[in-house]
């Protein structure tokens, strides 16, 4: 059964940066609405009150004119640029403007006024928005409509609104880097956290945090480092362990082969059984002191003791006498013409990763089949073993790589367990990795990579 997908979220810090822009909108929106709201109110009221104001001042003169029997031409009348007005006595209009007929006011304050009463009236004539004011003069048997526009007052609440979006997108601008340098400042200790993480999970046991001046980080700081000597106090502890109950063992181990080997040197006295038993014997004891002896090297590395010795070696030189060595000069050994004629390697360690994988290839794989060694990009080599063997499953191809692990076809077979491990240990040291994969044809194909050896 696979495991669910984890959704993938957004950062941290851009978590943060969204939540203060959010704020910073929210409370804009509002504060732009509140604010258009009242100004355009503000804007609307005062400009009505203006335009009832000036009616009835118009009005006052127009009823006067009126009673004293003078002449009235609505003309005359000091009305706003782009406003109007109308006279209406006895039902008729008196002296109209042909521009704007009694149409152009609304029915509905006409019929209010013509009732006897007082009115204002928001319109649009022409596409062209007006405040309306009329006023009933029953004493002169005359109504009276004046026509103010609000173009200007329309033009204000624009660029009111203007200013205000302006204002806003500015503080949501200002807001979202607020909260980006906030982020920054509070996960710059998570920062620090997650690097001596690092450091340590890569073997710097030593990194610690520096102290925090705020109580809280310092307190994370604190605890952090308390866990990191808690972790360092106890993998140095397992790895002295290790190593001195590998050197413990040297010395049994020593003084058992030599016994066995005196036994295997006159086996010919012995009965054919316990010759049989004497083989088991020897077999054990010899794989016994190998793990012994790579349980030792595992120590020197965990414990930092082993350095990387580069030295410009030969590896058309170095490969064949190795795989001579250790018994597999017959197996074909091809190096690419790319590859230099000199390369920059730890020599004891190179030997040691082509030792374990042609033994690997041999005890587990059917035996090597070809030795051969790659450029890959400009400053890196990669040794490959190819053997004859079932191959490796997918599932045990990174396994197989951790200390004392098997693959299933080395289960029912000689060995520590230990030797690709150390394979895998030796190319860290180089800055490269061990990987296995198909070889074309059938079998397994393992191969080391090495940098900067140019």
């Amino acid at each position: 059964m696979s495991e669910p997908r984890r959704r993938r979220s957004l950062r941290l810090r851009t978590r943060v940066t969204f939540f203060f822009a959010l704020t910073a909108l929210l409370a804009s929106l509002g504060l732009t609405v509140v604010t258009f709201a009242v100004a355009r109110s503000f804007l609307i009221d005062q400009r009505q009150q203006t335009a009832e104001t000036q009616t009835y001042a118009n009005a006052k003169s127009v009823r006067g004119l009126i009673l004293t029997n003078q002449r009235f031409d609505p003309t005359d009348l000091r009305t706003e640029g782009g406003g109007f007005a109308l006279l209406f006595q006895n039902g008729n209009p008196s002296a109209p403007d042909a521009r704007y007929p009694i149409e152009a006011f609304p029915l509905e304050l006409r019929t209010a006024v013509t009732q006897g009463g007082n009115g204002r009236q928001r319109f649009e004539y022409e596409g062209k928005p007006y405040v309306a004011v009329g006023i009933s003069m029953p004493a002169a048997n005359a109504e009276y409509f004046e026509a103010f526009p609000m173009e200007g007052t329309e033009s204000s609440l624009k660029a009111i609104t203007t200013a205000l979006l302006l204002g806003a997108g500015f503080t949501i601008l200002v807001a979202g880097f607020a909260g980006w340098l906030t982020s920054r400042r509070l996960l710059r200790p998570l920062s620090r956290v997650a690097t001596a993480a690092g450091e340590i999970a890569t073997g710097g046991l030593d990194a610690r945090m520096p102290p925090e001046t705020d109580p809280d980080l310092d307190r994370l700081a604190s605890s952090f480092n308390e866990m990191a000597d808690a972790v360092q106090t106890r993998l140095e502890r397992e790895a002295r362990f290790a190593s001195d109950v590998s050197h413990e063992l040297r010395s049994p181990i020593t003084a058992l082969t030599a016994a066995v080997e005196v036994l295997d040197g006159r086996r010919s006295d012995l009965p054919p059984r316990t010759q049989q038993a004497l083989d088991v014997v020897v077999s054990q004891v010899r794989r016994f002191d190998n793990m012994v002896m790579d349980l030792l090297e595992l120590s020197r590395i965990d414990a930092g003791s082993t350095e990387l010795h580069r030295e410009e070696v030969d590896p058309r030189e170095l490969i064949p006498r190795i795989a001579q060595r250790y018994g597999f000069g017959d197996v074909e050994i091809d190096i690419d013409k790319k590859v230099p004629a000199l390369v920059r390697l730890d020599k004891l360690r190179f030997e040691r990763i082509l030792a374990n994988l042609l033994e690997n290839a041999n005890s587990h794989g059917g035996g090597p089949i070809r030795v051969f060694m790659d450029m890959r990009g400009r400053s890196a080599v990669v040794l490959g073993v190819d053997d004859a063997g079932p191959g490796v499953a997918r599932g045990e191809r990174s396994r197989i790589f951790e200390r004392f692990a098997r693959g299933s076809a080395a289960r029912h077979r000689v060995g520590t367990g230990l030797g690709l491990a150390l394979v895998a240990e030796h190319a860290q040291a180089h800055g490269g990795e061990a990987w296995v994969e198909d070889r074309a044809g059938g079998g397994a194909r393992f191969m080391v990579s090495f940098l900067e050896v140019i």
